[in-house]
């Protein structure tokens, strides 16, 4: 039934509110009934190329509201939306596309070689590209001009809406089928948890294809009716302009982001009051950064997250009025969802034991696109297996321990590698810090941690290490503390551990 369509939700909101702004953009505002007017227009486009339903839409694109325009057009025929990482290499990008194939790749000049690099895997596709059309694209613009409003397509609520390519860490990328059933339930589960209304008006700074940005502010405050102000890119200088000057109620941030705005110059002369809402995911948050967080935007929600592209983000989030209570934790669950704690034979454990985080709910994800033996592995006993290690407490509220991949066993001891992250990220040289295990004769693991200092500030590798000796147990101590200029990390936030046990395991 097409109610089930999002391209459907815009047409509500540009039939009740047409006058009211729906996107911000580098000045400009785009109303709801304008980009309503849009995304059928480019619709009729897309279905002028060949495009329909179950068809698979690339988007290559840096954050612009032709990214949020295409989402819509291609649901509004039923296609699926694909939006694809700009960071990564172009064998990766041609992997992708060719695994899912894709028909359509709307990119822009700036990524056209990264989308080129596709080509020689979908000879059938088309290429399509936003504010000029380098050779071999066809321009953007001219996808409007084919005239026509194809009606919404009646969906499915478990049609696939979009593919999102999980980031690989481990192995090839897997496609994340997320249904329009799951972004309903997110979008219920999000509005409820946050009461967002039609008065919001969030911040995507962060990257659209990455459930952050796109699901944790842009697709939840479409569907209240509110506003969204996008940036290209994040630049943390225009970030605070933003949140201090544009009436900015919402916004996601990555860990790596809030770094960044913790540590600009100008902080301390910003008035930051006006923000409610600041929305953090994608690894475990140091609690030192949470603390400054909450001096930095006084009257701002912290709500620390837990969630996973698997389920469209936000699983968990932490209550405003446990803010100091629980702090550290992630909260408890959203709206519909249901989280348990599993040992390894997948039996659940007693409140306070640690085990594998395990998720059931209509916003969890149907399984990985082409992949059935990776989506029965995943939702094993019926739950899904998100491979992260943690515990409820008495009151039922999750804290984040580890990645099942990321714990350090030394000496039949088990290491979380945050909580030693957590003491180096209190000393006063230290802005950011990454521990992973390395193969130890001996011990079988022990801990290397890899620093980054402030700048114009020192500090050696001895001092780190008897910082945490009197911090922790001496096992918990790092073996070694290597200095690097910046932390690997993925578009989400989250630190490629698996870069840095390579590099750790290539001696000390």
């Amino acid at each position: 039934m097409s109610a089930h369509n999002v391209a459907g939700v815009l047409a509500h909101h540009a039939d009740r509110f047409p006058d009211r702004p729906c996107l911000v953009w580098e000045g400009e505002t785009i109303t709801y009934a304008e980009l309503e007017r849009r995304a059928a227009g480019t619709a009729a486009g897309l279905r002028g190329l060949g495009i329909g339903r179950g068809d698979v839409v690339a988007l290559l694109l840096y954050n612009c509201p032709e990214f949020i325009e295409a989402m819509f057009a291609a649901s509004r025929l039923g296609a699926i939306v694909m939006p694809i990482n700009w960071r990564l290499a172009g064998e990766e990008v041609a992997y992708i596309a060719a695994h899912a194939g894709a028909k359509l790749v709307i990119s822009e000049p700036e990524l056209a070689p990264l989308a080129d690099a596709a080509r020689p895997r979908l000879p059938e596709a088309r290429f399509v590209s936003v504010g000029g059309a380098p050779a071999g694209f066809t321009p953007f613009g001219a996808l409007r001009a084919a005239g026509g409003a194809p009606p919404v397509e009646p969906v499915a609520g478990d049609d696939v809406h979009r593919l999102m390519y999980t980031s690989g860490t481990t192995a090839r990328p897997k496609g994340v089928m997320i249904t329009y059933a799951n972004l309903h339930w997110k979008n219920i589960a999000h509005v409820v948890e946050f009461g967002i209304t039609g008065a919001d008006r969030g911040l995507a700074c962060g990257p659209l294809y990455h459930v952050g940005a796109l699901d944790l502010t842009t697709t939840t405050v479409l569907y209240a009716g509110g506003t969204v102000e996008i940036q290209r890119k994040f630049e943390a200088e225009r970030v605070l302009d933003a949140l201090e000057r544009h009436g900015i109620s919402n916004v996601w941030l990555a860990p790596a982001m809030v770094n960044q705005l913790l540590a600009h110059p100008s902080l301390g002369r910003r008035d930051l009051s006006g923000v409610r809402l600041i929305i953090d995911g994608g690894e475990k948050m140091p609690l030192p950064l949470i603390e400054r967080l909450g001096r930095a935007f006084p009257n701002a929600w912290f709500a620390d997250a837990y969630g996973l592209t698997e389920t469209v983000s936000g699983d968990t989030f932490l209550d405003k009025r446990k803010t100091v209570e629980k702090i550290g934790s992630v909260g408890k669950a959203c709206l519909h969802l249901e989280v348990a704690i599993w040992d390894e034979q997948d039996r659940p454990v007693a409140p306070g034991a640690l085990g594998e985080i395990v998720l059931r709910g209509p916003k969890v994800f149907t399984g990985y696109w082409k992949d059935p033996e990776a989506t029965a592995a995943a939702f094993r006993g019926g739950w899904f297996h998100t491979g992260d290690i943690g515990h409820l407490d008495a009151d039922g509220f999750l804290y984040i321990v580890d990645r099942k991949k990321d714990m350090i066993v030394s000496g039949g001891e088990n290491i979380a590698s945050p909580e030693v992250e957590r003491v180096l990220y209190e000393h006063p040289a230290v802005l950011e810090a990454s521990v992973v295990g390395r193969p130890d004769s001996r011990w079988g693991e022990v801990p290397v941690a890899f620093v980054v200092l402030r700048a114009g500030m020192e500090a050696g590798a001895e001092e780190l290490q008897e910082f945490c000796r009197v911090r922790l147990a001496r096992y918990k101590t790092p073996r070694v503390v290597r200095f690097i200029d910046a932390l690997p990390r993925n578009p989400s936030g989250k630190v490629l551990k698996r870069v840095l046990r390579e590099q750790a395991s290539g001696g000390a």
